[in-house]
Formats: structure tokens, C-alpha cells, sequence
């Protein structure tokens, strides 16, 4: 069994951490927007037809 007061500040960090991630700005990546389950659409074409493989790459986003 821990000390109370080791408890209380295990309890003190989750919620600091939990306050900082809801201030913090988020970024939302429109990942599976073309290919979700319920459209019928077939997996790696776009709405229009094409076949999305000739376009795939990496991105690099710095965020420091």
C-alpha cells in the first residue's frame, strides 16, 4: 500500500497531464475517408475512379 500523499500526487500529475492534453491543439488527419466500410467503395480508389497508388508519398510535417 502507497502513502496517501504518494497517492494524492500520482492523482495531481493525471489530472495536470489530462488538463494540458485538452488545452493542447490536436490535428486530425483525414485518414480512411475515401475507403470507409459503409460507402461500397473499393479499397485504394478514390470517389472518381482513380487508382490513388501513383500518388502515395511521404510527408513530412516538423512540428518543432
Amino acid at each position: 500500500m502507497l502513502p496517501p500523499f504518494i497517492i494524492d500526487q500520482i492523482r495531481r500529475r493525471e489530472e495536470d497531464r489530462r488538463k494540458l492534453e485538452r488545452t493542447q491543439p490536436r490535428l486530425e488527419l483525414p485518414i480512411g475517408r475515401y475507403d470507409s466500410p459503409g460507402d461500397g467503395g473499393t479499397p485504394g480508389k478514390t470517389p472518381d475512379g482513380d487508382d490513388d497508388d501513383a500518388d502515395r508519398g511521404v510527408v513530412i510535417v516538423d512540428l518543432g
